[in-house]
């Protein structure tokens, strides 16, 4: 399952979690119309948590409040994947440039982990599993880099990547992804900055090559 949602999270963030979910893996589907009262009955939480949930993922650009309309789910355009990744390349980066300068021992594990949940979920054909543990590296690497800043500023960017990628490209390509993201990864576990800034380059390349693909269809 996509992006399990820790239990011990305050409300809101666990409301977050669960729409985002729903938005990534098109359960909310792009372009729907919903209520905010329709959202609390489905996720079972207060009106306070999911209107939080609502607002930031109306500034992340996933959700479009109309007033006296109801919540739009943000179209998907494939086009629009490109742009998502010329924003994002930058961020990521730098994110594991510093990643590999500050990485700690505990961190290094849960790098590991994510890298094996990636590499079985490729074996598996688990696309679901595949963006769990994709949602794992960003998160790790985020903290791992010691730049709250470029974290905050690359998640939306990620959130919107993955619901492209789970859109156009989740029934196949699962393999050459895990290389790409494991190249990353044991760079950052090396220590070796430049690799690590070049393996972060490259896999935003292979990612646009994706999405080039896609707005050719």
């Amino acid at each position: 399952m996509y992006s399990l949602t820790p239990t011990n999270l305050p409300a809101a963030a666990r409301a977050y979690h669960a729409l985002e979910k729903m938005i990534v893996t098109l359960e909310l589907p792009p372009r729907s119309v919903t209520t905010e009262g329709a959202l609390i009955r489905m996720l079972g939480l207060g009106r306070t948590p999911v209107r939080e949930a609502i607002q930031r993922l109306s500034w992340e650009g996933l959700v479009e409040i109309r007033p006296r309309a109801g919540l739009a789910i943000a179209d998907l355009n494939a086009s629009d994947w490109l742009k998502v990744l010329d924003a994002r390349r930058g961020l990521e980066v730098a994110l594991a440039r510093s990643a590999a300068r500050f990485v700690t021992a505990d961190l290094a594990v849960q790098f590991r982990q994510a890298a094996l949940r990636m590499q079985k979920a490729t074996v598996a054909g688990n696309a679901m599993a595949f963006l769990e543990a994709d949602r794992e590296v960003d998160e790790t690497m985020a903290l791992a880099s010691d730049n709250p800043h470029a974290a905050r500023a690359a998640a939306p960017l990620q959130t919107h990547s993955r619901r492209f990628w789970y859109r156009f490209k989740a029934d196949s390509g699962l393999a050459p992804a895990a290389e790409q993201h494991i190249h990353v990864i044991q760079a950052i576990l090396d220590g070796d900055e430049r690799e690590a800034a070049k393996a972060a380059d490259q896999l935003v390349t292979f990612l646009r090559k994706n999405a080039e693909a896609a707005a050719r269809i």
